[in-house]
């Protein structure tokens, strides 16, 4: 049997993914780990949980995601893991109004529960279905603009802008990071240090990508 690969990487980043009950978290998560889409709505339960190393000039970030639940019950576990936070995604279906005017109570519960200096992505989902369409992409940009988040419509079904909006908030994170923003003494701001020192060992799946389901720092 032939050990598997170890990797080292210079910071470990925790996300959340946060957003109304059906709008498509756990499949941007499951497109983004494993390329893959369900197309069985299952409500999650609580919170799941996914990895993956990106590589940014020369270094490797390695991206810890956590999938939470949409409804109300499950709430108050929810804000438990908005705790030490770097990056929080707050989804919206863009075929469902009301989960564009719940924005907003997602972001106020997020600047409450994490760090000073999270940063924030509003994110609309399921662009696949434009014909049924009932927030337009002007009303999410100006909200993102006017809130200090960075904005994107994407589809976990096609993939449309999936590993873009993980790129593109980890770049930023990098800059941050670059420019002495976060504090990475304390743990607090979302970011471990690797600096490769750390290693991890990655687990593959049958189509040779990495995962890691059971990994944790915080």
């Amino acid at each position: 049997m032939s050990s598997e690969p170890t990797v080292n990487y210079s910071y470990l980043f925790k996300y959340i993914i946060i957003g109304d009950s059906a709008v498509g978290k756990s499949n941007i998560l499951l497109r983004y780990i494993h390329d893959n889409f369900n197309e069985e709505f299952q409500s999650t339960i609580g919170v799941e949980f996914g990895a993956k190393n990106i590589k940014i000039e020369d270094k490797i970030y390695r991206i810890q995601i956590w999938d939470t639940a949409g409804q109300e019950t499950f709430r108050s576990i929810t804000r438990a893991y908005y705790k030490n936070s770097v990056c929080a995604f707050v989804v919206y279906d863009i075929t469902n109004r009301n989960s564009f005017q719940n924005v907003k109570s997602w972001i106020e519960d997020c600047r409450k529960q994490s760090p000073k200096t999270v940063f924030m992505v509003l994110i609309g989902n399921k662009v696949d279905l434009e014909d049924n369409r009932q927030v337009t992409y002007e009303e999410g940009s100006v909200f993102a603009e006017k809130n200090g988040m960075l904005f994107y419509e994407t589809s976990a079904k096609t993939g449309k802008n999936i590993e873009e909006i993980f790129l593109k908030s980890s770049m930023e994170i990098a800059k941050k990071i670059d420019s002495g923003f976060y504090d990475l003494s304390n743990d607090s701001c979302g970011i471990k240090q690797g600096a490769g020192s750390g290693s991890i060992t990655l687990n593959r799946n049958n189509n040779g990508s990495e995962q890691n389901g059971g990994y944790c720092c915080y």
